[in-house]
């Protein structure tokens, strides 16, 4: 029997007022890869993430997670996956495996599997060491290797990560994602993550999906994407040609750059 696809949305539509974030999106994400979805600020991306996450209503029929309907069962989806957003959800008055702790009583990780659970999170992104220190005395890097810790505890099958990597320097966004290169091996599990970086996407990403205004305009492998461009394109170069260089509004319009910018500088 052939395995349901990770993620499928099917006319997926969602409006803010008179604001169309997301307009008609399609999308299949097959299960073990890891699927980029890039666009500018207001493309719809993070309105696409939270509909997937149930965050944000949506009708039956529109979303699927492992063929589970995101409409008529949110408390079964939401077993399926864990969740990074933007903003910082660590807690830096709490250790780090008190962090990943409290995740696992959220997630309703039986008691008695918890410090074990807590313990294989911490040591897959490599805090183990440092599991007892304050959250507040860690970098940038790690704080979001703990985010994705508290992500793991509950041993999702999709991981979905919105701007991992946002305001991190080079060399902490690298270990970053080595660690969830490394963990995505070990377990098979499917990441959609979304991110500004084209490096990132080119390097780590098997497809790619460029939304813009609400749609999406490409889809395929970041090669497949580059030579339809022409001889030597770059993703950044098929980034600019799909969304004709526009800088479009912040989802969440002000709210949304204040709370971007919150946690680019908590992250230091």
């Amino acid at each position: 029997m052939t395995e349901p696809a990770a993620v499928r949305c099917t006319g997926l539509s969602h409006s803010f007022g008179a604001t169309r974030a997301v307009d008609g999106v399609d999308l299949e994400i097959h299960p073990g890869e890891v699927f980029g979805l890039l666009g500018p600020n207001g493309a719809g991306k993070t309105t696409t993430l939270r509909m997937i996450t149930t965050l944000l209503p949506t009708t039956p029929d529109r979303i699927t997670v492992f063929g589970v309907d995101v409409a008529r069962r949110r408390m079964a989806v939401r077993r399926l996956i864990g969740y990074v957003p933007q903003q910082l959800s660590a807690d830096g008055a709490l250790t780090g495996r008190e962090n990943v702790a409290l995740f696992a009583r959220l997630f309703d990780v039986p008691r008695r599997q918890r410090a074990e659970q807590v313990r294989l999170a911490l040591d897959l992104v490599g805090l183990a060491g440092d599991a007892d220190r304050t959250a507040k005395t860690y970098s940038g890097g790690m704080i979001r290797r703990l985010e994705l810790a508290q992500a793991l505890v509950s041993s999702p099958r999709l991981l979905i990560l919105d701007e991992p990597t946002i305001g991190l320097d080079p060399v902490a966004r690298s270990s970053v994602w080595d660690r969830i290169a490394s963990i995505r091996e070990a377990t098979g599990m499917t990441v959609l993550v979304t991110t500004h970086y084209m490096d990132e996407a080119e390097q780590y990403c098997d497809r790619v999906a460029l939304m813009h205004a609400g749609r999406i305009r490409a889809l395929g492998t970041p090669a497949e994407l580059e030579a339809g461009l022409g001889p030597e394109s770059t993703l950044d170069e098929v980034f600019r040609a799909v969304t004709g260089n526009r800088l479009d509004r912040e989802e969440g319009g002000i709210r949304g750059v204040r709370a971007t910018r919150r946690t680019a500088r908590r992250l230091g």
